[in-house]
């Protein structure tokens, strides 16, 4: 999925999205009022492939209705995190096309991030996620 489509999610379902400082997080979303809202650190998302994969965890929390508050315990904070994860690599990282990538001699992480326009960090989480599944 490129990141035109992750914006156009976001405007389709009416999520207002900001660039501003957040000093605790690189991009966070949250539920208010019956409505969602992304931000996102500018310092934190240097890159597109940081860009993708941070608007693609957030959409995820918005598309799963996976939200918690800062004293949630770890395992539900965890488990609405997971969730997030999960709709964000499948949709950067459908697995159809992660066999593909691998057929076509994309062998490395580093490969693999490039070829998926994501960070090797989200690569590794997408093949412990697909080889757990």
């Amino acid at each position: 999925m490129k990141t035109e489509k992750l914006y156009k999610i976001a405007e389709e379902l009416n999520i207002r999205l900001d660039f501003f400082p957040l000093p605790l997080n690189k991009s966070v979303a949250v539920s208010l009022n019956d409505r969602y809202y992304i931000a996102l650190d500018p310092r934190e998302v240097t890159s597109p492939a940081r860009e993708r994969v941070c608007l693609a965890h957030e959409l995820g929390h918005c598309e799963t209705g996976s939200f918690y508050n800062a004293y949630s315990p770890f395992d539900v904070r965890a488990k609405h995190e997971q969730k997030a994860d999960k709709w964000a690599i499948e949709k950067l990282v459908p697995l159809s096309e992660l066999k593909t990538a691998l057929k076509e001699g994309y062998a490395d992480n580093a490969a693999l991030a490039d070829h998926f326009s994501v960070t090797e960090d989200f690569i590794d989480k997408a093949l412990k996620y697909y080889a757990d599944k």
